[in-house]
C-alpha cells in the first residue's frame, strides 16, 4: 500500500499540480485508510471493505463532511490505480458518499463590516502592526480572497496604479482581482511605516511572513474590538463580499471568478443567503405577507 501512495502522492505533486496543503491532506487519509487494512493487499480491497471502513467512521462519530473527504481522497487514489494499471477493478465505482447537511455560511452585514474595520482605524501616531491589520482587514474585504491567499501575498503580486492582485489559488491556480482604493491606501500606508524592506507583504512582529494563525488572531481581536458576533473568522470576510456583491446585483459568473471557484455550483451557496434576505424584506414590507 505504501509504495501505492508515494507514486499517487508523486503524481498529485507533478501531474496534477496541487498544492503542499492539499497533498498534506490526501496523504494523511490515505495513511488512515492504510492503518485500516492492516496486513490486506491492495487487491484484497472490494466493495466490503469498503463499508466496513465507512462504518467505522461511522463508529467514530466523524463528521458526514470529513467522510466525504476521506472518500474523495479514495477516489482519486482507486481512479489513479486502475488507469495506471494497478488494479483491473475500480473497488469504490459503486460506494456513495454520505448525504451532507447544507450549512449557509455566515457573513456580516455591511454595516458590521464597517464597524470591523474601523475597530481598527489607526491613530495618527499609529504603529507599523496597527496599519498593518488595518491594511490586512481592508485588502479581505475588498477581494474576497481566502486566508492561504492573503498571506502568501508577495509585492510583485500588486499592481497599485492598476488597482488589482494576482492572486495564487487553489491547485496553484492564479487570477486577478481587482482591489479598490480603501485597501490600497491602507496598504500603502502601512508600507511606508514599515521598518524592513522585503517583497513579502504582510509581516508578524519578528519582521517574517505572517502566518494563518496570525491573520485569525488580529480578525478575532477586532471582532472583540468591534463587539461584534462570535464565530467570525477570516473567511466569513469571504463570504461577506460574495453575498453583497450579490445583493448589489453582480452577477453569479463573476462572482465566481473574483472568489477562484472552480465549478458554479460552489458560488450558488450564497445565492440562499440573497434569498432569504428577499424573503426578509417582502415579510417586512408586504401587507399580506
Amino acid at each position: 500500500m505504501e509504495r501505492y501512495i508515494e507514486k499517487f502522492v508523486r503524481y498529485l505533486e507533478i501531474e496534477k499540480n496541487y498544492s503542499r496543503h492539499t497533498i498534506v491532506n490526501y496523504r494523511l487519509d490515505l495513511e488512515g485508510f492504510k492503518a485500516f487494512l492492516g496486513e490486506k493487499n491492495i487487491e484484497d480491497i472490494d466493495y466490503l471493505v469498503l463499508r466496513k471502513y465507512l462504518a467505522l467512521l461511522k463508529e467514530k462519530n466523524i463528521a458526514s463532511r470529513s467522510v466525504s473527504r476521506r472518500l474523495s481522497a479514495l477516489r482519486s487514489f482507486f481512479k489513479f490505480l486502475t488507469r495506471e494499471g494497478f488494479l483491473k477493478v475500480n473497488p469504490i465505482s459503486i460506494v456513495s458518499s454520505p448525504k451532507q447537511e447544507k450549512h449557509l455560511p455566515i457573513f456580516l452585514t455591511e454595516a458590521e463590516v464597517m464597524k470591523l474595520i474601523d475597530a481598527a482605524l489607526p491613530k495618527p501616531e499609529a504603529d507599523e502592526a496597527a496599519l498593518r491589520d488595518r491594511a490586512i482587514l481592508e485588502t479581505f474585504y475588498s477581494t474576497g480572497m481566502r486566508i492561504s491567499e492573503l498571506v502568501s501575498l508577495s509585492m510583485p503580486d500588486i499592481d497599485f496604479i492598476s488597482g488589482v492582485i494576482k492572486v495564487m489559488g487553489k491547485g496553484k491556480k492564479e487570477r486577478i482581482v481587482p482591489v479598490g482604493e480603501h485597501a490600497i491606501k491602507a496598504i500603502r500606508q502601512y508600507l511606508e511605516k514599515r521598518a524592513k524592506q522585503t517583497d513579502v507583504l504582510f509581516l508578524n512582529k519578528n519582521g517574517r511572513r505572517i502566518t494563518d494563525r496570525g491573520v485569525r488572531g488580529i480578525v478575532a481581536k477586532y471582532i472583540r474590538l468591534a463587539c461584534l458576533r462570535q464565530g467570525v473568522s477570516p473567511h466569513t470576510l469571504r463570504h461577506s463580499f460574495a453575498t453583497h456583491l450579490l445583493n448589489h446585483g453582480a452577477d453569479l459568473r463573476s462572482v465566481q471568478e473574483l472568489l477562484g471557484h472552480a465549478n458554479l455550483s460552489t458560488t450558488q451557496i450564497y445565492t440562499h443567503l440573497t434569498t432569504e434576505k428577499l424573503k426578509s424584506v417582502y415579510d417586512k414590507a408586504h401587507p399580506r405577507a
